[in-house]
């Protein structure tokens, strides 16, 4: 498939991402590995696409108040700091696309978990330990480019910590902040990296399917079709990324 037809993909992810409050950073990796091979390019423009998607939902959150800092504070005070020490550490070629393989296996396994109907008990978490899940998400967001809201919602959600809106909110916010702090880690190491005019393209892309995917979440547009799909190329890519860095085996 030809580079040009990367802005149409995206406006996809983007439109299925933004309706269940994500960035959609584990996609726009896996699809960027398939084409670029520059692995600073990739984890930068993953970010950068991260931002566009997410702002206008964080936003729309904190003015609606929906947003807590209270609850919150401890998830994203570990995370930004982290996640922008991960973007910070250099790695070869092989143990990026590594990390980024399993990082995406994981991805696609809380985006299916979304989907069960399985709940276990309401579960409260003190302070330590939202710092502890936010940190360690934080991390691996900015070692790998993903925001990290989709580890931590499907989690949250799961053990039905507080409303889903109230999740989406934190999980909106959580990729936002982190995107930015795993931005800024690369500049400080030298690392931040775009084609300029690919970037400007996807952006546009990003930005309208953004827009329109908050619209149709509004509207209760059912997306979960687009979501298994999208949940099914993220655990291929992840998989192929393995299998290839790490043994050599390419499918």
């Amino acid at each position: 498939m030809s580079i040009e037809y990367l802005p149409i993909i995206f406006f996809l992810i983007a439109l299925f991402y933004s309706s269940v409050g994500f960035g959609g950073g584990s996609s726009y990796l896996a699809i960027l590995s398939l084409f670029l091979t520059d692995f600073y390019e990739i984890r930068s423009t993953a970010l950068v696409l991260n931002i566009c998607v997410v702002t206008i939902g964080t936003l729309v959150f904190i003015k609606n108040k929906v947003f807590n800092i209270k609850l919150f504070w401890p998830f994203l005070a570990a995370s930004i700091p982290l996640s922008y020490l991960g973007a910070q550490i250099r790695l070869s070629q092989t143990s990026f696309f590594l990390i980024l393989g399993g990082a995406l296996m994981l991805a696609g396994f809380f985006m299916i978990l979304r989907f069960t109907k399985k709940k276990l008990d309401s579960k409260q978490f003190s302070n330590p330990k939202k710092m502890a899940l936010g940190g360690g998400i934080g991390l691996l967001s900015g070692i790998s480019g993903i925001g990290g809201g989709i580890f931590l919602s499907p989690v949250l959600n799961l053990l039905k910590w507080a409303d889903p809106r109230v999740v989406a909110s934190l999980a909106s916010v959580f990729i936002w902040v982190n995107s930015i702090a795993g931005l800024v880690g690369l500049h400080a190491a030298g690392t931040y990296k775009l084609n300029e005019e690919l970037i400007l393209r996807l952006v546009i892309a990003v930005v309208v399917g953004g827009s329109i995917g908050s619209y149709l979440s509004n509207k209760k547009f059912n997306l979960k079709f687009l979501g298994v799909l999208t949940s099914i190329l993220v655990l291929y890519v992840g998989l192929r990324l393995i299998l290839m860095h790490g043994f050599g085996i390419r499918i």
